[in-house]
């Protein structure tokens, strides 16, 4: 991007000070962030652009253009979707838009092994050890808590927390120091070696003066900050650099040594402020793209790429819808968000719907004098619509009692059968592939399909092909209607394969990819769990299975098997559904045209829950280690049924451990954090993991350390606590 968006920036906005916020090791020495100044040097580095304009990618020359564009969307997004003129004919050219799909790269990635990650620290004096339970192999996804197989690094509020973790029987805190950010929000961190990448979030404030305006007023914009630290001297890290990203943080990844972030950040139409990244003093504007559809409400959507050793890869922002949900292969980055309406659309659909489907049905004199009612330039439309309603109500009071009946219903009938249609074409999620090679963006194609995804756990890439799990709804005067479908889109997202209407009247609640099948469940009273084809042409259905319940979540335990998580559930005496308990169920899918449920354990009532109903990064599972730990939460009596008197108002944190035999569970042991008594109130998700034969559990500040072979052995036990115990550090 060249000095015409600084430029143009310093025209819009006068910038007289900043205040973003630090980040540093030293509690009594902060580092200050110098106020940003318009001056010359501000660009102390550029950043080659990586990304082609091709059609369907369109760059932006300079800020003013970013403006103007904004400016004229501003004004013409209620003019997105067909409006008819007077006279009952449409716009010339109005149509609801479909993306235009570019010509890009033609990118292919191995099939993805969909698994719980386990790693190796690589040296003979750590044993094997359990990563983050992650979606694709070789992509880790970041959390609270990493181990390199000897040390647990674990942040949480504003504190960073080391662990010499192993070998269990001398575990104990190496470290735990309160970071200087004001937020209280770390969640996220990636382990590479020696280096750990933190985020945390926040905003930056900067001050504007209104056109002609003479006082200065503030201006608040979300950013994303990240610190790499060298944690090679666990007592001593250093820091490595640090980054401030403009936007809100979404979502990221690590592929190798490079980290991919997403942020994005609303638009202000009159005056935007661009996304902006501040390396140390340096600031630099990513180029801004747009695509030639319109979107009836526009965010800045940045991807950044650094390396754990300090070097920024390349920064670029999309002018696009705002983003939600991210899947990321080893290759390719895909954003996805639902596509929004402009807010006059449902009063545009009302009058399309009558005159497309209401009209055709009344009889064929009342349809000639609504015609010469719209037709008349005098009248304007309110006066236009007091007359049709008068004349409606003429015609019916004309028909007799049956005729208007039947009128009545080819009417409703036909409305249900014109909203079912268009809210498929409306109701549809975006999808943006972007190539990643070591750091490298390639805007690959762009596309739409019907309905929303439910998570990350919805899409999946193999080979050359990208899938996408979606849910159809429509919504009329007896109610709503859902249904699931699933599409095949080629390496430049063009659909060649699709699958529909799987289980109407159903929504998706879990869908997991295992090479070329996909297992999707969907609800509403019995859990239907099928087995997709998607070789074929078209996919189909090879197999189902309907039994009571949900599965929120589906994690692969061989290629044979695979294990739902979710909610028991039974049909009350009303006809309705109730809900029960949390739900462990073992699909063998070896026949893919026979699925079976062969074993279920279903842990307390309704009241009780998981975390790993909707984190999938709660739950540990490791065929080759016999070894599943699955967080549980509730009163006692709810969970284990106890009857004691007083016990139902008595708390139990903890995890309920399982391991395997044939095509069942069988229950290790549990491992209590908590049962009434010495409650440590800090918050820390529940997590499992297992280092050598010791499998670790840490829950709400807690970590305890149990034998594998025998789990009523505790062997080791630590408690972080939410205050005292923090050893100063200088950063130096």
């Amino acid at each position: 991007m060249d000095n015409k968006i600084l430029a143009g920036i310093i025209a819009a906005i006068i910038i007289v000070g900043a205040a973003a916020f630090s980040f540093t090791l030293n509690p009594e020495s902060p580092e200050k962030s110098q106020p940003f100044e318009a001056e010359e040097n501000v660009f102390e580095e550029k950043l080659p652009s990586t990304l082609e304009e091709k059609d369907g990618l369109i760059k932006f020359s300079s800020y003013d253009e970013i403006k103007e564009f904004l400016k004229d969307n501003q004004n013409q997004q209620y003019d997105f979707y067909p409006i008819r003129r007077d006279d009952g004919s449409f716009r010339e050219g109005a149509s609801i838009p479909t993306m235009t799909i570019p010509e890009g790269p033609l990118l292919s990635a191995p099939d993805m092994a969909v698994s719980e990650e386990s790693q190796n620290a690589g040296s003979d004096t750590y044993p094997d050890f359990s990563g983050t339970n992650v979606q694709v192999k070789n992509v880790d996804e970041p959390d609270y808590i990493k181990t390199d197989g000897k040390y647990l690094y674990i942040v949480n509020q504003n504190w960073l927390t080391i662990v010499d973790a192993y070998p269990a029987e001398n575990a104990k805190v190496v470290l735990k120091i309160a970071l200087d950010i004001e937020q209280q929000n770390l969640e996220n961190i990636f382990l590479n070696g020696d280096k750990l990448v933190i985020f945390y979030y926040g905003s930056s404030q900067t001050y504007g003066i209104a056109q002609y305006d003479f006082a200065p007023y503030p201006i608040y914009t979300p950013q994303t900050f990240s610190t790499i630290l060298d944690v090679s001297d666990r007592e001593n890290p250093k820091t490595v650099t640090k980054y401030e990203v403009g936007g809100s943080y979404v979502n990221s990844r690590m592929i190798d040594d490079i980290v991919y972030l997403v942020t994005n950040s609303g638009v202000d139409y009159t005056n935007p402020i661009l996304p902006r990244i501040m390396e140390g003093s340096s600031l630099i504007l990513p180029d801004v793209y747009r695509f030639p559809n319109p979107e009836p409400s526009y965010t800045f959507n940045t991807v950044t790429a650094f390396d754990v050793y300090g070097k920024l890869q390349t920064s670029e922002t999309f002018l696009m819808g705002y983003s939600n949900t991210i899947y990321v292969s080893e290759d390719n980055l895909y954003i996805t968000y639902q596509k929004n309406l402009p807010y006059n659309y449902y009063d545009t659909m009302s009058k399309d719907r009558f005159f497309d489907v209401v009209v055709p049905l009344l009889p064929k004199d009342a349809q000639d004098k609504i015609r010469i009612i719209q037709n008349d330039v005098a009248l304007d439309a309110y006066a236009k619509w007091i007359q049709v309603s008068n004349l409606l109500q003429d015609t019916y009071n004309t028909l007799p009692k049956d005729e208007k009946e039947k009128l009545f219903t080819q009417i409703q009938t036909a409305l249900e059968e014109y909203d079912a249609r268009i809210q498929s074409d409306v109701s549809r999620t975006v999808i943006h592939k972007i190539g990643l090679d070591n750091g490298n963006l390639k805007y690959v194609a762009n596309s739409e399909v019907p309905g929303y995804v439910l998570n990350q756990f919805s899409m999946d890439e193999s080979g050359n092909r990208f899938r996408i799990a979606t849910t159809s709804e429509s919504f009329s005067r007896t109610g709503s209607m859902s249904s699931s479908n699933v599409y095949v889109l080629d390496e430049n997202l063009s659909q060649v394969g699709s699958l529909t209407e799987i289980a109407p009247d159903e929504r998706i609640y879990s869908a997991r990819f295992m090479g070329d099948k996909l297992f999707l469940v969907t609800f509403k009273q019995v859990d239907p769990f099928f087995v997709i084809d998607l070789s074929a042409d078209p996919p189909k259905i090879l197999g189902a299975l309907k039994i009571p319940g949900f599965s929120n979540y589906l994690q692969p335990y061989d290629e044979d098997h695979i294990i739902g998580i979710g909610r028991d559930t039974k049909v009350n005496e009303w006809g309705g559904v109730q809900t029960n308990g949390v739900k462990i169920s073992m699909f063998d899918v070896s026949d893919f045209k026979n699925p079976k449920e062969t074993d279920t354990v279903v842990i307390g009532d309704s009241s009780v829950d998981s975390e790993a109903l909707y984190s999938h990064k709660s739950l540990l599972l490791d065929k080759q280690k016999d070894v599943m730990s699955i967080p549980i939460k509730g009163e006692i009596k709810a969970v284990f049924g106890d009857t004691k008197t007083g016990s139902e108002y008595v708390q139990w944190n903890g995890f309920f451990v399982y391991g395997f035999d044939n095509d069942g569970f069988v229950k290790k042991g549990l491992i209590s954090h908590y049962s009434g008594s010495n409650y440590n109130s800090i918050y820390m998700p529940a997590r499992s993991m297992y280092i050598g034969d010791t499998l670790y559990t840490i829950m709400d500040g807690s970590i305890k350390m149990n034998d594998l072979s025998n789990i009523s052995n505790e062997i080791n036990a630590i408690t972080i606590a939410s205050t005292g115990g923090l050893i100063p550090y200088l950063d130096k």
